[in-house]
Parts: structure tokens; C-alpha cells; sequence
């Protein structure tokens, strides 16, 4: 008669039982293993390894070997600058220089990039208003910004154009380049940089964050990811508006970087002007029904349709407005996703600005955690950076995310 499973547990001595608890103890559990921190970049030539998620807690409750158990996690990426007192990057830390807290709980660092890591940039060009008869000026500005990137970074070049539309002429984004590190095909795409008359600045930020980062990034580049913008930031005909913009940049995890163009003087001087001047400049229905939400929320949207029967005083009032939204606006960007505001009281000063721009990108790490929150209530989640190990050191990083809603 053949022997039942229970009838050989009942023949297996205590010595066996042993034996058999020993090798079940020493098999590898597959599934069960925690990604290990990497305080250094792998060798040259060497792959990444597969990244890997963190083990889930040991809790109370017991699983029956026929459930599925899913544990989904999300790798949150902190870029980091930091610096000394005397606001000098700080280069060769190591991931144990690094404590990273969520909403006052401390996280366990699962990735870490050095400042050698590669990068990849949307150089965003607002070529419209003030900036349309300087368009060399642009041009070699982006030039030397490519230049000044390291090899292995990859750029992709974003602009305006202008598009005949019958008797219409529309300001439209055009995507010039997608991500590349052939610096002649960034050439020839910074060179097919053209004017428009219309800032859609919102809709540009939105078709970085859908087109050029639609992909998932490759583990390398995981936090490492950066929009630079050259533009004063006064949206005139998107059809999308910040916070939208806003919220994909946010989705699409990208570090935000602008080089603010001062142009508040010269459009301010063509604003004053009669509206069958050769020269003159019109705010679009669009800026004024802005102003009128920011400025004047009660008054009626027919008090601001019309841009040439306002005087003087009322048309410098809502440039002037717009302008300091505009600033703010790029401001909030930048600081919530780690990043800063260079700014430019000229198109020539912006050279050095995109120089400082280049300089701050080759400075940067990048850390990554698996929260230890795992609620998907699409709440936001507060990030603080500490480094240690290191006096006088100041760390500038992204302040927050917005954790994922079931």
C-alpha cells in the first residue's frame, strides 16, 4: 500500500526535521529581497543591474498559498544639489552622506546617482514678442549651452513657430529635436528656431512633459531629468493653463530651470502706444482674461475684451501684473521641483546664465526612495534632504510629490 504524506511526517525523525528547517532557511526567496543601496555608479561598460523593490514589511496577517498578493510600490526620485557656505558645489558624496525624510519619517535610499551621472535637458526657446528680432542672439546662446553640456547628456530642442492658417497666423510649439547627444543634429535643429507672434508658454511646458519625456526613463536617469527654459514666462495664447502645465511637469518628474529674459520695459513701451502704430503691441483676450481672474475676480469678462479702448494707465496696470504672475509662476516651478531661476536682464546675459544653468545640472545627485507610506490616497507628500558627514553644507531639493490616488 503506498505511504500517505502523512504517514511519512509521522517516520521523519527529529534529527531530519532538522536538517530540513536548516536548507529551507538557507534557500534564496524569490520575490522577497530588498533593492540594495548603491553608493557608487557602476563601472564603466558594466549594465545596470534590473532595478528591484524593497521586500514588503512582515505583518500579522497570515496568506493562504493560492492568494495573489500584489505589492505595488513607487520609486520616488529627489534630485539634490548641494553646496558649501559659500554656495560651491559640493562633489564626491556618497549615498551615506544623504538622510532623506517624508513628511517627518525617515527613508531608506534605494537609488543614488552621482554628479558624473548622465542627464537629459528640454532646452525650451521662447522666441516671440521682444525676443523675435534677436533670434542670433537665442541661437548662440542655446549653442553655447549645448556646449557646455558633458558628453553622454542629451538635449532635445523645443520652440515656437508661427503657422499660416488662411488669413490666421497662430503661434504654435514645434518639438525640433527629440533626445540626442549628436551635437550636429542639435545644431541644425537650434538653427530651425523661428519667431512666432504668440507666447504659448503653457502649452510648450505641457509638450515637453507629453512628447520629449514620454517614456519612462531607463534606471540611470531616474531623477535626472531637467527642462531649461530661455523665455519671460508671459503666457499669451495657450489653450491649456499653469496649473495643467503644472501637473505634468510634476507627472513627468522633470527638474525645472529658467533663465528669465527681462522684456517688461520693451513690451510695456509698445503697450503705450495707439493700436494703428506701426510697432505697437496688444495684449490677447486670453492676458487680459488672466489679469481679470488674478486682479479683478468680480468684475465682468466683457469689461476686458477689448485691449484698444483701455488707457494707458489700465494697459500698464495688467502688463505689470502679468509679468509678476509670470515670475512667480516660474519661481514655484523651479522650487517645487528642485530647481532655480537664473535671471537675465538681457538677451547677451543670457549666455552666462546658461552657463550657470549647465554648471548647476553637472552638480547635481540624485536619490531615490520606496516610500514607506503605502497609501494610494493622492495625497502630497512633503520631502526634507539632510547631508551629514559634511560641515556648512546646504542642500537644495525637490520639495514634494504627489503620491498616487487607487
Amino acid at each position: 500500500m503506498p505511504k500517505t504524506p502523512a504517514s511519512l511526517a509521522r517516520r521523519v525523525t527529529p534529527a531530519a526535521a532538522f536538517l530540513l528547517l536548516l536548507s529551507a532557511a538557507a534557500a534564496p526567496q524569490e520575490g522577497n529581497q530588498r533593492p540594495r543601496r548603491v553608493n557608487t555608479p557602476p563601472p564603466a561598460q558594466t549594465p545596470a543591474p534590473p532595478a528591484t523593490r524593497p521586500a514588503p514589511a512582515a505583518g500579522a496577517q497570515e496568506v493562504d498559498e493560492d492568494d495573489v498578493v500584489r505589492v505595488e510600490t513607487q520609486l520616488v526620485s529627489v534630485p539634490a544639489v548641494v553646496t558649501d557656505r559659500a554656495g560651491r558645489p559640493l562633489a564626491g558624496l556618497k549615498a551615506d552622506n544623504f538622510l532623506v525624510f517624508e513628511d517627518g519619517r525617515p527613508q531608506k535610499i534605494a537609488n543614488f546617482a552621482t554628479t558624473e551621472a548622465p542627464f537629459e535637458v528640454a532646452l525650451f526657446l521662447d522666441t516671440s514678442g521682444s525676443t523675435r528680432a534677436e533670434l542670433g542672439l537665442i541661437r548662440r546662446a542655446a549653442r553655447a549651452f549645448v556646449e557646455a553640456l558633458r558628453p553622454g547628456d542629451r538635449v532635445a530642442v523645443v520652440g515656437f513657430n508661427t503657422k499660416e492658417e488662411g488669413d490666421t497666423r497662430l503661434a504654435t510649439v514645434e518639438v525640433k529635436s527629440p533626445l540626442t547627444d549628436d551635437r550636429a543634429e542639435l545644431e541644425a535643429a537650434i538653427e530651425g528656431i523661428g519667431a512666432s507672434n504668440g507666447t504659448p508658454f503653457y502649452d510648450g511646458l505641457e509638450r515637453v512633459a507629453q512628447e520629449v519625456f514620454r517614456d519612462a526613463p531607463r534606471d540611470e536617469l531616474r531623477g535626472r531629468r531637467a527642462l531649461v527654459a530661455l523665455t519671460d514666462g508671459v503666457d499669451s495664447t495657450s489653450e491649456s493653463d499653469f496649473e495643467e502645465a503644472r501637473a505634468q511637469l510634476k507627472r513627468a518628474g522633470l527638474v525645472a530651470y529658467f533663465v528669465q529674459v527681462n522684456t517688461e520695459e520693451y513690451v510695456e513701451e509698445r503697450l503705450m502706444q495707439d493700436c494703428e502704430d506701426d510697432g505697437a503691441l496688444r495684449l490677447s483676450r486670453a492676458q487680459l482674461q488672466r489679469y481679470r481672474r488674478v486682479a479683478a475676480p468680480r468684475a465682468e469678462a466683457a469689461d476686458f475684451d477689448n485691449f484698444c479702448r483701455m488707457g494707458q494707465f489700465e494697459r500698464m496696470d495688467i502688463s505689470r501684473t502679468l509679468y509678476r504672475v509670470a515670475r512667480r509662476e516660474m519661481e514655484q516651478l523651479a522650487r517645487e521641483s528642485g530647481g532655480k531661476t537664473f535671471p537675465a536682464s538681457d538677451l547677451r546675459d543670457a549666455r552666462r546664465a546658461f552657463r550657470q544653468v549647465a554648471d548647476e545640472i553637472g552638480t547635481q545627485y540624485s536619490l531615490g526612495y520606496y516610500s514607506t507610506n503605502a497609501a494610494r490616497d493622492g495625497t502630497f507628500r512633503a520631502i526634507r534632504v539632510q547631508v551629514r558627514g559634511v560641515r556648512d553644507a546646504q542642500v537644495r531639493a525637490r520639495e514634494g510629490y504627489q503620491a498616487p490616488r487607487s
